[in-house]
């Protein structure tokens, strides 16, 4: 009778930590209400608004770009006014080979976010689920997975995107796979580092005791618990992304002519900026607000999931 008595006021003294699952409230996802008080903090942060709005023209910018743009961004047919300078008819002006510079620039938008946020989203899923899986199981696969991390740590990430570039000869699809060949491992570093300290959580042990499988333990419990690390570091992937792509597309070899990318433009227009400056001035503006507007976002992210702020 006692031991009966003593198991349901240990039983007791457990119920308030767990929640409905039977798991411990570690093992729930942040509520609505949680939610909304981060998207206030976010909000409260100019600078990340700011970066949202700019974001947001970038976009709308890039889907209608066949309809605020004079012409195609190969259109050649202004051949005879080249070299002219930023007008009412041409707000960027004409640049060496007859092409309306700001339909260029303008299509230039829907290259580098093409880019930025398909890189973004392979790097996440090469990067979420081996540092899952390194975190949860440890032992080898973790020391596997290490010094795999390691070897990207000593080879400069651009220098091999700058190798498999010149190997395939460029191009988007294929800049998309080098740069998420080359972006992944912060994914999988934060998502790891998290999966090794709650691994150990009363939650996971509870989950296991009922018998539940390592996949849904993985994917329903921990993986929600590391939702916000994952989109910090996928918000800043993205900016990431493009610069590289930038500085690829400067190099020679990233996208390819005559698809409009701003490194390339930059390049081409470097031997003609003393006078003609606006072949230099528009894709290097609008280059930097791109990757300043994802780089606000991501900082904004970060700080409005900051548990010291809560």
């Amino acid at each position: 009778m006692n031991q009966t008595t003593s198991t349901a006021d240990s039983g007791a003294a457990l119920e308030p930590a767990t929640g409905p699952l039977g798991l411990g409230e570690a093992a729930l996802p942040p509520s609505s209400e949680g939610w909304r008080r981060r998207a206030r903090r976010f909000a409260a942060n100019p600078l990340a608004l700011a970066g949202l709005v700019l974001f947001i023209v970038f976009v709308v910018a890039a889907i209608t770009a066949p309809f605020i743009t004079p012409a195609n961004y190969d259109d050649t047919s202004y051949v005879a006014q080249t070299y002219a300078f930023p007008s009412s008819s041409h707000f960027f002006g004409i640049d060496a080979v007859g092409r309306d510079f700001f339909s260029r620039n303008i299509y230039a938008i829907r290259v580098s976010l093409a880019i930025g946020l398909g890189a973004a989203l392979i790097s996440a899923l090469i990067g979420i689920p081996l540092g899952a899986i390194a975190g949860y199981y440890g032992g080898k696969i973790d020391w596997s997975v290490s010094r795999v991390l390691e070897v990207f740590q000593v080879i400069p990430p651009f220098m091999i995107a700058i190798l498999l570039s010149t190997l395939t000869g460029g191009g988007i699809i294929e800049l998309v796979l080098i740069i998420s060949f080359t972006s992944w491992m912060n994914m999988c570093r934060l998502v790891r580092a998290d999966l090794l300290s709650l691994r150990e959580e009363d939650f996971v042990l509870a989950a296991h005791a009922m018998g539940i499988g390592t996949l849904r333990i993985i994917v329903r419990h921990l993986l929600p618990n590391a939702l916000g690390p994952i989109l910090v570091a996928f918000s800043l992937t993205v900016p990431a992304a493009i610069a590289t792509e930038a500085g690829l597309s400067f190099l020679g070899v990233g996208v390819n002519p005559p698809t409009p990318s701003w490194g390339s433009m930059i390049a081409e227009g470097l031997s003609d900026s003393t006078y003609y400056w606006y072949l230099e001035v528009f894709p290097v503006l609008l280059l930097t607000l791109s990757v300043l507007s994802l780089s606000f976002i991501g900082d904004g992210v970060r700080d409005a999931l900051d548990p010291s702020a809560q």
